[in-house]
């Protein structure tokens, strides 16, 4: 199943903006631009979290993703002109060397992550090096060259765009999480031309991959009545997954409804019954610890707030070919909305003690 055309647009054009954590603006901006022609509000705060609502009655439910994804950061620059980077986030330093990349200095520089031709390395000698023992080649002859170019602190990410696969499956990089904030404005967009009774809040939060941090900013701040945090989930379908790893999630097989540790049951039995009502067929998951995800930073915030973890599956999750079926995305946002059309119905979101 395919996204409507102006649906995979708005996916499209998130995910070929950089937004690696601490440098969200960009992307942030695609967002707005977008979720602006059906909400009756939008907003950002200080550090760029940003907000859309749909105003309707007393009960008030918030639709997130995290706008920010893994990347590398500038640390210093060789004398030699080589440009040493840092990671941002969860950065996989098996899949860096030999990438093409993009430093986001005042214009974007195109930038090679160095890798020792396999003619020249010494047999036994294939560890992956950490991501600060690996650098950027772009070109400059010197330090002082790369230093007009390039400044610490620029961000830099992989140069990888998007493409198709066979049937509805999208690769890309960003995934985690472009498909998040899409769905969040997806299902607000659903909520808005549904008429719901209920508030609803689409957010796009900043700096996930570095510790929640917007979410803990936005559920201090917005504090609704519940939260479903929409993120990517490991599909183990795939080659390669060591037994002890592999979960019940297959790509294909519908939004991941997460139960244990902060996800709420009440808003668990709310998106299995609305999946029922929407004929979305849905996968379960277990979290006995922890999420992983923003909805491990909003349960706790404003005195406890209902949260669920809301999962898509994707496979070979902080790499730069991250893949998705866009018909789970799509059922995402039809879960959302469905979610969105009952929660005014909740008649309490505390659990019964």
């Amino acid at each position: 199943m395919a996204l409507e055309p102006e649906r995979r647009a708005f996916l499209d054009r998130l995910l070929e903006t950089p937004s690696p954590s601490g440098f969200e603006t960009r992307g942030q901006r695609v967002w707005l631009d977008y979720v602006r022609d059906f909400a009756d509000d939008v907003w950002t705060d200080d550090y760029g979290n940003a907000m859309a609502v749909h105003e309707g009655g007393d009960t008030e439910l918030a639709l997130t993703g995290h706008a920010d994804e893994v990347g590398f950061i500038v640390r210093r620059i060789d004398d030699d002109g080589y440009v040493r980077i840092g990671s941002i986030g969860g950065a996989d330093r098996t899949v860096s060397k030999g990438q093409h990349v993009t430093i986001h200095a005042d214009e974007a520089i195109p930038g090679v992550v160095g890798q020792t031709a396999i003619h020249l390395r010494e047999k036994g000698e294939e560890s992956y090096d950490d991501i600060e023992e690996q650098y950027v080649d772009v070109g400059a002859e010197d330090g002082d060259e790369a230093e007009s170019l390039v400044s610490v602190g620029d961000p830099v990410t992989v140069s990888t765009t998007v493409g198709d696969l066979h049937g509805s499956r999208i690769a890309a990089r960003g995934m985690d999480n472009r498909i998040g904030v899409w769905a969040a404005a997806e299902g607000l967009r659903r909520a808005a031309e549904a008429g719901a009774d209920a508030t609803v809040y689409a957010v796009s939060t900043i700096q996930e991959e570095v510790g929640l941090q917007g979410a803990r900013m936005v559920g201090f701040d917005l504090a609704p009545d519940a939260v479903v945090a929409v993120d990517v989930t490991h599909a183990t379908d795939s080659p390669g997954i060591p037994d002890k790893r592999r979960g019940p999630v297959e790509l294909g097989c519908g939004p991941v409804v997460t139960r244990g540790s902060a996800n709420h049951p009440v808003l668990v039995d709310l998106a299995r019954d609305a999946a029922d009502d929407a004929d979305v067929d849905v996968q379960l998951q277990a979290a006995g610890s922890r999420t992983g995800t923003d909805a491990d930073a909003f349960y706790t915030s404003a005195g406890g707030t209902p949260a669920l973890n809301l999962g898509l599956p994707n496979r070979y999750m902080h790499t730069p070919v991250e893949v998705i079926d866009a018909a789970d995305l799509d059922d995402v946002a039809t879960l959302l909305g469905a979610m969105a059309d009952r929660a005014s119905a909740v008649d309490s979101f505390a659990v019964d003690v």
